[in-house]
Parts: C-alpha cells; sequence; structure tokens
C-alpha cells in the first residue's frame, strides 16, 4: 500500500570490494550464515541496535570468537546503499581454529610443536610477510588475538604468497589463557622484547617451543611477557633502536628452528 513502511530482508549478498575484501549485510542473512558456520574477521553493528536479532549476532560471535565492533551508521551507509539493517559482517577466507583442538593432534603425530603467537600485530602486510616466514620455518601454528590483529584479507593472502592457507591459524580470545595452555602443555615459552636482557644466539632449545612477538608500537604484553621462559633481546650495533616486527621475527623463527629435532 503507498504510505507503508516496506519492510526488506535482503538475501545474503557478497560484495567485492576495491581491496577484494567480502562482505554480507542483513541481519537474517548474517545469522544463518554464523549458524552454518561460515567465517568471519569482524562483523560491524551499528551503535544503539538493541533488536533481539542483534543480541542473537553478538552471542553467536562470542561463541564463535568474532570480533564484533559497534560504529555509527554513517560507516554502514559508507560501504553499501542497501538495506543493511544495522550489520555488515566480513567474510574470511580462511578457516580458524583453536589451539586446543591443534595442539594434541600435532603430538599425536609425534611432532614437537613450534607456534608462534602474536601479539597485538595489526599491519596486514607484517601479519602477512610473518606468516610467509614462519609458513617456510616450519612453524606448526600461528596464534593471533580476536582483537587488535590484523585482518586477514587480499593484502594478507598477497603478501604470504598464499602461506595463510598452508598453516593453522588460531584465533583466541585471550592470548594470556593460551600462553598459559602452551607452559602447560610442556612448551618453552621464547618472548622477543627490547626489555630482554638474554642476547637470542644463546637462546638453543631442543623441544616443544613458542615464540611471541609483539607489536612494534607496544611489544609484548607485560602479563604475557611474564610467562615467558626466555626473554631475548636482538642487539643493535647501528643507531636504529629496532628492526621491523616481522624482519626480527624471521631471524628468531630460524634461529630457534635450527635446534628442533
Amino acid at each position: 500500500m503507498p504510505g507503508e513502511k516496506e519492510e526488506y530482508l535482503p538475501k545474503q549478498t557478497s560484495i567485492k570490494l576495491k581491496n577484494q575484501d567480502h562482505f554480507i549485510f542483513g541481519a537474517w542473512p548474517i545469522v544463518e550464515a554464523l549458524k552454518e558456520g561460515k567465517e568471519f574477521n569482524k562483523i560491524l553493528l551499528q551503535k544503539g541496535n538493541k533488536s533481539e536479532t542483534t543480541a542473537q549476532i553478538v552471542a553467536l560471535c562470542k561463541e564463535r570468537a568474532i570480533p564484533v565492533q559497534y560504529v555509527p551508521v554513517q560507516k554502514l551507509n559508507g560501504l553499501t546503499r542497501k538495506n543493511h539493517q544495522g550489520v555488515v559482517a566480513f567474510v574470511s577466507p580462511i578457516e580458524y581454529q583453536t589451539i586446543e583442538s591443534v595442539l594434541p593432534l600435532l603430538y599425536e603425530e609425534g611432532k614437537e610443536p613450534f607456534i608462534l603467537v602474536l601479539d597485538r600485530i595489526t599491519d596486514v602486510r607484517n601479519f602477512g610477510a610473518i606468516c610467509r616466514t614462519a609458513e617456510g620455518a616450519g612453524v606448526d601454528a600461528i596464534i593471533i588475538p580476536t582483537k587488535d590483529a590484523a585482518q586477514i584479507n587480499a593484502d594478507a593472502i598477497k603478501t604470504s604468497a598464499g602461506a595463510v592457507f598452508n598453516i593453522p591459524i588460531c584465533r583466541e580470545t585471550s592470548l594470556i589463557s593460551s600462553v598459559y595452555y602452551l607452559k602447560e602443555s610442556g612448551l618453552q615459552i621464547v618472548g622477543c622484547t627490547e626489555k630482554g636482557a638474554q642476547d637470542f644466539r644463546t637462546v638453543k632449545l631442543d623441544g616443544p617451543s613458542a615464540l611471541i612477538m609483539g607489536s612494534e608500537e607496544n611489544g609484548i604484553d607485560d602479563k604475557i611477557l611474564g610467562l615467558c621462559d626466555y626473554k631475548a633481546v636482538i642487539p643493535m650495533k647501528g643507531k636504529t633502536e629496532s628492526l621491523n616486527v616481522s624482519v626480527a621475527c624471521g631471524i628468531l623463527l630460524y634461529h630457534l628452528e635450527q635446534f628442533k629435532a
């Protein structure tokens, strides 16, 4: 009828962005995608949206450790001019795993696990470069946090040379809990930090191990650093104070890898 408000529930829609990311929009399509196990990098919700469907989306995201961000409606309108109903979800090109499911399998296969933990590394290209090096160095899995982590998108895939598809990436709600789980599972923990007093070249591990790398801006969280068995530093002989995190990560990974069986 003329003048009546049209209720429109869009079908699941995929939009190709300039950087080759994909997203779907609309409350019910996203609920159904979550129930079907679709992987998302993050979900954007309109600020002030307190509908039952929105609450359902938040609950499902919490169960799946999917990041949720509350944004102004203008942000959503900038992504699509269609009826987004206050929610847009960015599809992940990979299937995230959990370290609790990956680590036991590594032990069952007779491996000495070699795990990389990335604390608040948000630059996509650094992340991609790290994944490429990690896969080449024989890392068995990479752990990232739910929040403050680089998105796995087209740039990350390109920079990693496709390595993101060849190594398990575990997205965890609490890195502190994950590192504690690694310690309890028999792994020796090495943190690369400017606060360290031990030259990385003196760290020699011959068993299950994990390397933690922090962001160039903030380093490794102090609580996580407190769980490290070794706090390694890369000596800087020039005037430059530090290395790019992907370069530093490569140095440490290949140093530690040479002592593994």
